[in-house]
């Protein structure tokens, strides 16, 4: 099993004295002398390099002890993918990050919450024992802890954007009962959710309307006018799609539009506010809201054929499918032509970023010549 390098310490607290917003949900920063978890960019007092230790995820730092910090909020965090694509050569794509990869699309859509881990794994077609090696790897924390780290993310949110009431909110967050709810905020906060809360946010009713951050640079424009021509409903600047209860579980629409700094506006309006999580995370698909720039440019800038598109645009995001299968290859390293995928073997596991490069390229050269 092939494991992701181990973080450099020199690296990471380099991002954090400069408040690098690239790396932003790429790590987080555990300070040993308070106890807390804090992203890269919090606007705190930079601790001494000796008292903070750095970790791959939120849940990492939670599985060693440490609160989330109350003045950054992590939960605001672009999503984190250093798990992806962390190892450009031989084959980390191959079982083990891209196994990751889609554990993790599976658990926002709530697979733990449905079947449990060992219905998760008969999808993944892998055994327990070997999808926890491969989580301690990569994530430095067990599926389940991941999974319990992405509700309460998504609880604190909510609490701080929307006006919900305490029971919907451990609803939509997918909690299995508000005592739940209510014990995991006091075990992590040392405070009720309640004492969380903010007053800012719409009135109850009016639906559920987060933002949902991303790492700079990004391109929403192009973006959306990519998912127009693929036929998806865009119209001044708003995507959205109506719900279907029998393929998200619950009836309704969603809208997505440009937000305030890095990040995208989301309103949900549904019936069944426990579909909330599955909704949030196929918007994220959509949206690519998950790419990691950094890891990008590490692993094509080099290439001589794609280096130059890539550091031209830099932000140009990947359209992702609504419904995500079960098939064994990620979405970012599909490519769109069985002929030539040979081809394309020294670009993984960014085949499909190659793709859409490359197809930009030929694009202005086919708008130049006419």
């Amino acid at each position: 099993m092939e494991s992701p390098p181990p973080l450099s310490a020199e690296a990471c607290y380099r991002a954090v004295v400069a408040r690098d917003a690239r790396f932003d949900g790429r790590f987080h920063t555990c300070v040993k002398t308070t106890g807390i978890y804090c992203r890269p960019v919090c606007p705190a007092r930079t601790p001494l390099f000796g008292n903070i230790e750095f970790v791959a995820s939120a849940a990492e730092a939670e599985a060693k002890g440490y609160r989330p910090c109350l003045r950054c909020r992590p939960e605001t965090a672009p999503d984190y993918s250093a798990w992806r694509g962390e190892v450009s050569t031989g084959g980390a794509w191959r079982g083990t990050a891209n196994t990751v990869s889609r554990a993790l699309q599976m658990i926002d859509e709530g697979a733990l919450d449905e079947g449990g881990l060992d219905r998760l794994c008969d999808r993944l077609g892998v055994g327990e024992r070997h999808l926890r090696r491969l989580f301690r790897a990569h994530l430095g924390a067990s599926p389940v802890a991941v999974a319990q780290t992405r509700r309460v993310r998504l609880a604190k949110a909510l609490l701080h954007q929307t006006r919900l009431p305490m029971a919907e909110v451990a609803m939509a967050s997918g909690f299995g009962s508000v005592r739940r709810f209510n014990e995991t905020f006091q075990a992590l906060y040392d405070r009720p959710p309640s004492a969380l809360r903010r007053g800012a946010g719409e009135e109850p009713g009016a639906g559920v309307e987060l933002s949902l951050s991303w790492r700079p640079p990004y391109e929403l424009d192009a973006l959306m006018a990519a998912l127009a021509a693929r036929g998806d409903a865009v119209e001044g600047g708003v995507w959205s799609r109506a719900l279907d209860r029998e393929r998200d579980g619950a009836s309704g629409r969603v809208e997505a539009r440009a937000g305030r700094g890095n990040a995208l506006q989301v309103r949900v309006e549904a019936d069944r506010l426990d579909a909330l999580p599955r909704v949030l995370a196929r918007v994220r698909r959509v949206f690519d809201l998950g790419h990691d720039p950094e890891a990008l440019m590490r692993d094509l800038g080099g290439d001589p054929v794609l280096g130059p598109r890539v550091a031209a645009r830099p932000g140009l995001r990947l359209p992702g499918p609504w419904v995500l299968d079960d098939g064994a290859v990620a979405p970012a390293d599909r490519w769109p032509d069985p002929d030539t995928e040979a081809l394309a073997e020294r670009w993984r596991p960014w085949r499909a970023y190659a793709a859409l490069y490359l197809m930009m390229d030929e694009e202005t050269d086919h708008a130049t010549c006419a």
